[in-house]
């Protein structure tokens, strides 16, 4: 039998010397009140733990995408979208496994593909090193406010006479906002590379029971977008666009 690659014994290093201390939430993001760990905690803390293990984190950027809008205070607004490749590679005898993941961001200057990247390569160690996380975590410390969008009109709802009246349903959560159209032109561009469009993906979002991709939050359109480069999920909403026809 040969020998398995080492590359697999590095990860579960990298895990179990992770999993000893984990990363704290040390910063906040001051405009949406949340904590988060920066991408220079996941550095810091990945460095020599990676090097302890003989493991190289490689990103190899598979496609860019980048909309321009506009601030609520009529400033320029840069949306970028990346998806990008990172290979662990064991420097012990090459072996090495890829994972893919998309980063996105927003910044009013140069610094969106940046913060981007950021994201991606955060996300990516997160999920590959079992880092525990929780809660909706951006990668940068200020989110810019797109300009807002007038919310469609709601129709009253006539209560029945005679049976009490049902319980109002739940509020959704404070980050089921609807996108801003720039957000909504870069997802849309995305999702057409990987020859989809944005009607079909909502439905079938829907379908599987999850929020559709206009009130998701950044983390979830980022993992739906890395899913649906995995075949057998791609596979799952061709059939069900089939089944529309």
């Amino acid at each position: 039998m040969s020998e398995a690659p080492k590359v697999y014994a590095a990860i579960v290093g990298v895990i179990r010397d992770i999993g000893a201390d984990g990363i704290s939430k040390a910063r906040s993001n001051q405009q949406q009140g949340y904590k988060f760990r920066g991408i220079d905690d996941v550095y810091n803390a990945l460095s020599p733990i990676l090097a302890a293990n003989n493991l190289c984190m490689l990103p190899r950027v598979k496609s860019r995408t980048m909309t321009e809008g506009t601030t609520k205070n009529g400033g320029v607004l840069f949306y970028v979208v990346v998806d990008v490749d990172f290979d662990l590679v064991c420097s012990l005898d090459g072996s090495k496994h890829t994972i893919s993941t998309a980063g996105e961001a927003m910044d009013s200057a140069d610094k969106a593909t940046n913060k981007a990247m950021s994201a991606a390569y955060k996300y990516a160690a997160m999920m590959a090193f079992a880092i525990p996380t929780e809660g909706d975590n951006d990668a940068d410390s200020h989110t810019p406010a797109p300009a807002s969008r007038a919310a469609p009109p709601t129709t009253a709802r006539a209560e029945p006479s005679k049976a009490p009246p049902a319980a109002a349903p739940p509020s959704p959560p404070a980050e089921r906002t609807r996108w801003a159209q720039n957000v909504a032109a870069a997802f849309c561009a995305a999702l057409g590379e990987k020859g989809f469009k944005h009607d079909d993906c909502a439905d079938w979002c829907e379908a599987e029971g999850l929020p559709r991709p206009s009130v998701m939050t950044y983390a979830e359109r980022s993992v739906l977008l890395n899913d649906l480069n995995n075949p057998a999920t791609s596979a799952k909403l061709k059939a069900f666009i089939a089944s529309k026809e």
